[in-house]
């Protein structure tokens, strides 16, 4: 794909096959092996232990062209009334020890130079206004040294004045695939700083807003024309950035590790790697990927031009 910079793609979630706790072996080893790139999920739920980002940052080591991007912790996004309460400014509240904590793990990534970028998701409550507009600035300055990108799910925010302020503060804007529901924002591919990121949480209308789903939620397997429209959209998202990260979300039963694959394989136009406990869960992966080396599961993938 000529003109491309750099695209990275990957899923949230792993998938683990068996043995790996008898061979003694970490799964990043072996991601590393296929990929270039991880979304940390776990930092949203809880801060980073400085000691356990060094240690995935050794394991990584084989190849050095990957790098993590890690969500911010939930103290400083998500009310913990939402159930009550729509998130917003008001209902958000990070104290300084989340910043420190928050900080830390964050900082320590960074120090190994294997930060990517740093995921700042909101989720669909937090509308714009201007009392959240306030706080988000105030946010952005407190992780300012970091690469921010912004997920923001709202269509309230799609418009040029979002647009026009992330692009004067060298905030990413996060470009989503999701159920379009109410207010949910539409497919963008909107490109506000060097780093283009697009995430791809699926389409289950049924089960988005269950509140006793969990990972239902999640259950969704693009189709290869739906994967296609995307394909294209994060081709002129790259013709823009300087390094594009594509995460897909959609990780109930490893769906978000196939659909990676198949966009790995649209975007290279190459076979590619897979474990081979994916491969026998999803035979349909045999027509683009072959087995790697030694099992584990599938993240990212980088493309240079």
């Amino acid at each position: 794909m000529e003109g491309l910079r750099q695209i990275r793609v990957g899923w949230e979630g792993v998938f683990y096959p068996p043995g790996m706790q008898r061979k003694k072996q970490h799964p990043l080893e072996l991601i590393s092996q296929c990929f270039d790139m991880v979304e940390v999920n776990i930092s949203i739920y809880g801060h980073l232990q400085p000691e356990l980002v060094k240690l995935w940052a050794r394991k990584v080591a084989a190849n050095p062209q990957f790098v993590f991007t890690a969500k911010l912790h939930r103290s400083f996004t998500h009310s913990p009334i939402a159930v009550m309460e729509p998130t917003s400014a008001a209902t958000i509240k990070p104290n300084d020890e989340d910043e420190r904590l928050a900080r830390e793990g964050l900082e320590a990534l960074a120090s190994t130079g294997k930060l990517g970028a740093l995921l700042i998701q909101f989720p669909v409550s937090f509308k714009n206004t201007s009392l959240n507009r306030e706080y988000l600035e105030t946010l952005l300055r407190q992780f300012i040294e970091f690469p921010r990108v912004v997920e923001v799910r709202h269509d309230t925010w799609d418009n040029p004045e979002t647009l026009v302020y992330f692009t004067e503060r060298n905030i990413s804007f996060c470009n989503i695939d999701q159920p379009l529901i109410g207010r949910s924002i539409d497919a963008t591919e909107h490109v506000t700083s060097p780093v283009g990121y697009v995430r791809l949480h699926g389409r289950n209308y049924d089960q988005w807003f269950e509140p006793d789903s969990g990972a239902d939620r999640y259950n969704y397997l693009y189709s290869e024309p739906e994967l296609a429209g995307w394909k294209d959209k994060i081709a002129r998202i790259a013709q823009k950035a300087e390094v594009t990260y594509v995460v897909t979300n959609n990780h109930f039963e490893a769906r978000a590790g196939v659909n990676a694959l198949q966009m790995k394989h649209m975007i290279s136009g190459k076979r590619v790697h897979a474990t081979e406990t994916l491969l026998r869960r999803y035979p349909e992966l045999k027509n683009i990927a072959g087995p790697i080396a030694d099992e584990s599961s599938e993240h990212l993938f980088r493309l240079s031009s």
